[in-house]
């Protein structure tokens, strides 16, 4: 059984990579990734909500919708809806300092694709307690990783002499395609995925 955890939150985490694999979660990618502090609370922040929704919705498909299969898909958009509201006031009351800095990104975590797909994928392999939770730790920590790199390489850059035509969106999207390429290295890892 542990085994299997493992699997899945390796997969998860680099073979199956939300952000780099299936292009989820890229407007946090992209606009929180400038900086690598900046980068590691917001995967903080992404990791505690993955959590929290896989629970929940395992609370919700076996106590709930096996009776209301058509509450399905709402309930999990109110489910993300409310705990991203739970962790933007306790990140306001408790730091208000990173609330500042995550700026508009942290309500946008709501819109996040990869919350809604988590929990939609989640359901759709009937993963049971443990298993949810080992995807939705695997998936945080691979948007984590996938933040910290693209922030990593940003600062870098910025230290870099990098022609003025480079500069800007257009090498943004050349590091966020070149880290995706080295992530397409890990497919066919593991084959029970």
């Amino acid at each position: 059984m542990s085994g299997q955890l493992f699997w899945i939150f390796l997969s998860a985490m680099l073979v199956n990579n939300f952000t780099l694999f299936y292009f989820l979660g890229l407007c946090p990618f992209l606009g929180v990734s400038g900086r690598l502090a900046t980068a590691v609370r917001m995967g903080a922040a992404d990791i505690f909500v993955l959590v929290i929704t896989s629970v929940v919705t395992w609370v919700l498909n076996v106590f709930i919708l096996p009776y209301a299969p058509y509450l399905r898909l709402i309930s999990f958009i109110v489910v993300i809806a409310s705990v991203v509201q739970i962790v933007e006031m306790a990140i306001r009351r408790f730091s208000p300092t990173l609330f500042r800095e995550l700026g508009q990104f942290l309500p946008l975590i709501t819109t996040n694709c990869a919350i809604l797909y988590l929990a939609i994928f989640q359901t759709n392999r009937g993963y049971d307690f443990f298993q949810g939770l080992a995807f939705a730790l695997g998936a945080g920590a691979g948007l984590t990783l996938a933040l910290v790199l693209m922030a990593a390489i940003r600062e870098q850059v910025d230290l870099s002499d990098v022609p003025d035509v480079a500069r800007g969106s257009a090498l943004i999207f050349l590091i966020a395609g070149f880290l995706s390429l080295a992530f397409m290295g890990f497919a066919g890892l593991l084959s029970t995925t």
